[in-house]
């Protein structure tokens, strides 16, 4: 898998990115980059990104699992990153 060529600041940009208005979603969100932040690829970045660009209740709802991604968001760096983030701390 190729490793995203992201320097220091290009991850600091990203967790920036990545905050949230709910706490609930911001520890998910903190979890995974404890555990991916080394080894962040793409295909991680573009399904972070397009998971970070829903609404915080939406993203609540993937994260526990109530909903599952639909349509546009139904793409496989979606939900690889989503399955990554609902792993169990």
């Amino acid at each position: 898998m190729e490793t995203a060529s992201l320097n220091p600041t290009d991850v600091s940009r990203l967790k920036w990115r990545c905050r949230r208005g709910l706490l609930e979603n911001d520890l998910f969100v903190e979890r995974f980059f404890r555990r991916y932040e080394q080894t962040l690829t793409i295909r991680q970045v573009e399904g972070l990104q397009a998971l970070m660009d829903l609404a915080d209740n939406d993203l609540l709802d993937l994260l526990l699992v109530r909903k599952e991604p639909e349509g546009e968001l139904d793409r496989p760096e979606v939900r690889d990153v989503l399955a990554q983030m609902r792993q169990p701390g």
